[in-house]
């Protein structure tokens, strides 16, 4: 699902306009809006800094992201701050650290005829893991037991089975599943 800026945005005036038009695409009250994107803004600072991965996990998930069983998120990632709800992180994945999953872009509207604007779900697959300083950009899946390599920019699927590096994140090698071991349904 991507959702593109004429679909989505809207070019506005004032931040009251914009918190409107928001809460109203969402089909939510406004103040239900407001509260929301406060509970979400103290959840994701709290969760940034927090030491303790099981606290980080329940405070991404109070914000909306979707996550398994087994997850483990590193310190000082950060999940989307507009679009937690289009995370999903499944069982046994791993963020290291210092990452970014982005759901959405929305350039400068100077740009609107050079670089789409949209939102669109990212997915991390069972068994996944992102090493530290990673970048996942809208749209992508990473998938099952893969491994995205430090500091690599991720703007495509990642297939399943694979080690991806680079920018942007290409295929540097593939592995047997037989090679996975400890993990429940491998």
């Amino acid at each position: 699902m991507k959702v593109t800026r004429t679909e989505y945005y809207t070019p506005m005036n004032g931040v009251i306009d914009q918190v409107k038009l928001s809460s109203k695409k969402r089909g939510i009250s406004l103040l239900r809006f407001v509260v929301r994107k406060l509970r979400n803004y103290l959840c994701e600072v709290l969760a940034y800094k927090c030491p303790v991965n099981p606290i980080r996990i329940k405070l991404h998930k109070w914000r909306g992201v979707n996550i398994g069983e087994r997850v483990m998120v590193g310190m000082e990632v950060v999940l989307d701050h507009a679009y937690p709800e289009y995370i999903t992180l499944e069982d046994d994945c791993g963020l290291a650290g210092f990452n970014y999953i982005l759901t959405h872009t929305n350039p400068r509207q100077h740009f609107e005829n050079i670089l789409d604007s949209y939102v669109a779900p990212v997915t991390i697959k069972k068994g996944a893991w992102i090493a530290v300083g990673a970048m996942i950009l809208p749209g992508v899946t990473v998938g099952e037991f893969s491994i995205v390599s430090a500091g690599s920019i991720v703007t495509s699927d990642v297939p399943p089975y694979t080690v991806v590096s680079g920018n942007p994140a290409k295929v540097v090698s593939k592995f047997n599943p037989k090679q996975i071991h400890g993990i429940k349904g491998v």
